[in-house]
């Protein structure tokens, strides 16, 4: 990697694994600052859920893209890119060093791999008749018709994810080509980064239990108040930012879909699911340095000593 490249660090890993404790000790370490890669705690007064870190827990660390957008803004990776690499720069002017923080692993792959989005951008028109199939016919239709231009895509993207499946279509309608296709060639290319790609985990057990955990604390810390005062100030369900884990479920059980406990049930097992796409995302991912909590005995400062050699070795301390 050539010296001269600007100095890159990225944390990131399954939910409720850890990361935001251990980027705290990483970036006071190495002088650094922390831009969130979290596509949810961008958001406003959406605290609880998001397990957002609070301004008197950044322990003095400036963070980036925390409570910058109200809920009804639109926020994707084309603005994640955009205000990340604004950032960065701030960051680099300081003479401090960027650290990336979060589990959207598109995000991180859009800065990393300088990811080019132009294509996307310009057609309006196709993207909102998508909208209105996936709000007529339901995200499943949708999926399928995704399913049968580009299969591949299909695995990498949830049919949950709305906003992925009608990009992926849109490019495919705009450029003739698969998604697929053009984001492993993306993937393919040479980073301008002098990087380190630390990707924290867990066994799965363990990782699981956590899961299990901070939801019962979200909601002794009062998610279904914070869901309720959001639907009340007119935030709709049909938003992206209501869509989210944590959200979506709580909102059916206000709507009388569900009971609570069911509704709980469902928020633990599919942020399990979640976790496990998440990890699947990182393993096709180059160069990670995985970090396996367990083989470390849960010991942060044994991870802290092991991930500082390691900046160290690459010249980017």
């Amino acid at each position: 990697m050539n010296k001269k490249n600007k100095p890159l660090i990225i944390l990131t890993g399954p939910t409720a694994v850890g990361k935001t404790a251990l980027s705290l000790r990483l970036a006071k370490a190495v002088n650094g600052e922390i831009i969130s890669a979290d596509s949810m705690q961008v958001y406003k007064q959406m605290d609880i859920g998001t397990a957002k870190i609070m301004p008197d827990e950044m322990q003095g660390v400036k963070h980036y893209l925390v409570d910058e957008f109200m809920p009804d803004e639109d926020f994707n990776v084309v603005k994640f890119k955009e205000l990340a690499l604004s950032y960065m720069e701030e960051i680099y002017a300081k003479g401090k060093i960027p650290i990336i923080v979060g589990g959207t692993g598109f995000y991180i792959q859009a800065i990393l791999n300088d990811i080019d989005f132009t294509a996307t951008e310009e057609d309006t028109s196709y993207r909102e008749s998508l909208q209105q199939i996936a709000d007529e016919k339901g995200a499943d239709f949708l999926y399928e018709q995704l399913r049968e231009v580009d299969e591949e895509a299909t695995k990498t993207i949830h049919k949950n994810n709305v906003k992925r499946v009608i990009r992926a279509l849109e490019y495919y309608h705009q450029t003739g080509n698969k998604i697929s296709e053009h984001n492993e060639e993306q993937r393919q290319k040479e980073s301008p980064y002098n990087f380190a790609y630390f990707v924290l985990n867990h066994n799965r057990d363990i990782l699981y239990n956590r899961i299990e955990q901070r939801i019962d604390l979200m909601m002794a810390q009062g998610l279904l108040e914070e869901v309720t005062a959001l639907s009340h100030a007119g935030y709709s369900k049909e938003l992206v930012s209501m869509q989210g884990l944590g959200y979506k479920e709580i909102i059916a059980y206000l709507e009388g879909e569900c009971t609570l406990e069911e509704a709980i049930y469902i928020l633990k097992r599919d942020t399990r699911h979640f976790a496990k796409r998440q990890l699947t995302w990182f393993k096709r991912e180059k160069e990670v340095i995985w970090l396996d909590k367990s083989e470390f005995n849960d010991n942060e400062d044994a991870i802290l000593e092991k991930m500082c050699d390691i900046l160290r070795e690459k010249n980017i301390q």
